[in-house]
């Protein structure tokens, strides 16, 4: 786990994309794959990297006619509850 960890830094590291984007799209990839701990998880780092609520929630509904309603809508949840806490 410790090697994939450190690819993966080393991955964001070596590319043009920043932080904030980089999370929004392992949130979106986690969306896909129906990982809430892994949406929660991008997702709250997206927002400590500048992303804003709104793009958050973008992110994932821009995947409504690619992955469906269903599966978008628990993304929604599980990003609300990221929001309502970073919001406390």
């Amino acid at each position: 786990i410790a090697a994939s960890e450190e690819l993966g830094k080393t991955a964001k590291a070596a590319g043009p994309i920043d932080q904030k984007t980089a999370h929004l799209i392992q949130m979106a990839a986690a969306t896909a794959i129906r990982s809430h701990g892994a949406v929660r998880s991008h997702a709250r780092r997206a927002l400590e990297a500048g992303a804003t609520s709104q793009e958050l929630y973008h992110s994932v509904l821009v995947l409504i006619s690619t992955l469906g309603l269903p599966i978008v809508a628990a993304a929604v949840g599980w990003i609300d509850d990221v929001v309502e806490t970073a919001g406390s």
